[in-house]
């Protein structure tokens, strides 16, 4: 997939976060389902670190801040990023579970915004930075800009699943 159309989909995966944040009330963005998963809060403190965590990854290449290696991906990564989702469903690493927080509306959408516009600001300069400078991703590898925007791509929309599962827990729950 060429950075243009990451770029486009991120855009449009970031634009759903917003819009679906316009259905939530305050009580049920905070509400974790019974069977102790994240709330919608927790999910969008999570998309927007580890977005943060993923753009400067590519701001580190961008400005030469990296390791430059020409060896491949594992395979799995390889495949994640080709296929352009996860095989299953992966609990996040402890180290960043724990610093998932409960956020407001407020602060996801204000969040959402600045991610946009960093999204649209870096990428004209995703596609010119060297594919031998990589960041190391904590599962998938060593990483370059491309790859770490792929990623992006990805994790949002692997967490739009996730906040479909939450709000049919939330039914399921009031009617019980």
């Amino acid at each position: 997939m060429s950075t243009l159309n990451t770029s486009r989909e991120l855009l449009r995966s970031t634009q759903t976060y917003m819009d679906m944040l316009k259905s939530f009330s305050s009580e049920e963005f905070q509400k974790n389902p019974k069977d102790g998963s994240w709330s919608y809060s927790e999910v969008y403190s999570h998309i927007l670190q580890v977005n943060t965590v993923s753009l400067m990854a590519i701001e580190k290449c961008l400005h030469g801040k990296q390791n430059v290696t020409n060896g491949s991906l594992p395979f799995l990564s390889r495949m994640i990023l080709f296929f352009g989702k996860f095989p299953l469903r992966i609990k996040a690493p402890e180290n960043i579970a724990s610093s998932v927080k409960k956020i407001s509306i407020e602060d996801a959408s204000n969040a959402l915004i600045k991610l946009k516009h960093r999204i649209e600001a870096i990428t004209p300069k995703v596609s010119k930075i060297t594919s031998s400078c990589k960041i190391n991703h904590p599962r998938l590898g060593m990483l370059n800009s491309e790859q770490w925007f792929r990623f992006m791509e990805i994790h949002n929309n692997h967490h739009l699943k996730q906040i479909e599962r939450i709000r049919k827990s939330l039914l399921k729950n009031l009617h019980e």
